[in-house]
């Protein structure tokens, strides 16, 4: 499908690191933690952010609260307090600093995070001053296109109850779900499409200047090879990165690549 339409400008570069379930232990994660905030010194221009597994938030902000690192959580639960055994809130996470969350990821999808939940997510971030990454993407490529429809269905079920004057807060990740960590990456070509008509929508449900407003990434096993030509040739404004963020020289290629 091809689009002709105008191409948002990119937005100020941001790179998020994604380290999942990683690594084991807590020493690790403080040590992987100022390794990126060291290697990142010199990547002025870029927003550096790292997700780590929440149990290990309170050590990780410790560990690199002088540098410019910017904290992050893989999931959050919308309510403010209650019995939601395994779960952390919002204003909980705000406690340790933290600036954005991921919601929407696939693999949360795939655990019951419902599209209802993803806007209730969004809405409640936007009130504790936090930025939702919203990721969103499709299992396969059908020949008939119709996974346009599933991005679309993402994004405005995303967006619902979001005033416009908030999508400047909003980041939204296209991570299409037969690229997250195997190896397989989307062309340019094809990420610029996307972005294209993720464009497109927001203008149908926020008009050009919410459109404009809205950070779009890419994510889908990205690494220092692929993501210099990913950046230049797909108009995004930055990385949703997993793997290659748990292995600091390689994120910094990745974040390098955006500058």
């Amino acid at each position: 499908m091809c689009y002709t339409y105008w191409v948002m400008a990119q937005k100020h570069p941001l790179v998020i690191g994604n380290w999942k379930m990683n690594p084991q232990k807590e020493s690790e994660a403080v040590a992987l933690a100022k390794a990126v905030a060291t290697s990142i010194k010199k990547s002025t221009g870029v927003t550096v952010v790292i997700a780590p597994p929440t149990l290990f938030i309170g050590a990780v902000a410790k560990a690199v609260n002088r540098s410019t690192l910017h904290l992050g959580v893989q999931q959050v639960h919308p309510g403010p307090v209650g019995a939601f055994t395994g779960m952390v809130s919002g204003a909980q996470c705000r406690e340790y600093g933290v600036s954005y969350v991921i919601v929407g990821h696939s693999e949360s999808r795939a655990r019951g995070e419902s599209d209802s939940m993803v806007n209730a997510n969004v809405v409640m971030l936007l009130k504790q001053r936090m930025r939702p990454v919203i990721c969103v993407g499709e299992r396969v490529r059908d020949a008939q296109a119709n996974f346009y429809a599933e991005i679309e269905a993402q994004i405005v079920k995303a967006l619902a109850t979001v005033p416009v004057a908030r999508y400047k807060e909003i980041v939204i990740a296209y991570e299409p779900i037969w690229a997250i960590g195997t190896g397989a990456t989307a062309t340019p070509a094809d990420v610029l499409e996307m972005k294209l008509f993720i464009q497109k929508i927001l203008t149908k449900i926020g008009g050009r200047s919410g459109a404009s407003a809205v950070t779009i990434l890419y994510g889908g096993s990205v690494n220092g090879d692929t993501a210099p030509q990913l950046y230049k040739e797909s108009a995004v404004s930055g990385f949703l990165v997993g793997g290659a963020s748990l292995k600091p020289a390689e994120f910094q290629k990745i974040i390098s690549a955006c500058i």
